[in-house]
């Protein structure tokens, strides 16, 4: 692993927010953490990986997630039909009008 620079990988990374998302970035550093707009904290690799990300793939990411939303139909949910079954409330019921015909059932 190469030895980074931090002011040169702060400065790139800035530029390359600045032309993402237009406006500069609120990086706050602490004990070799950064917190990019009160974000997650993550090392400076991660901050050079993210630079790489925005510069490359920024506008073919924003490509890609408009296409997926168009083409992904919005499906309803069904409600499922309860299937005549066995069912416990019913047995004890039953059992108990065998046993005592007069008696009620329980709560």
């Amino acid at each position: 692993m190469a030895n980074l620079d931090k002011d040169a990988v702060i400065a790139a990374f800035t530029e390359a927010y600045k032309k993402a998302n237009g406006n500069a970035p609120s990086i706050e550093s602490k004990s070799g953490w950064y917190s990019v707009d009160g974000g997650k904290n993550m090392r400076l690799a991660q901050l050079q990986e993210m630079t790489e990300s925005l510069t490359s793939g920024s506008s073919v990411s924003a490509e890609k997630k408009e296409a997926k939303a168009k083409a992904k139909p919005v499906k309803k949910k069904t409600s499922k039909a309860s299937k005549p079954g066995f069912s416990v409330k019913d047995f004890w019921a039953e059992k108990l009008k065998a046993e005592a015909p007069g008696a009620t059932l329980p709560r």
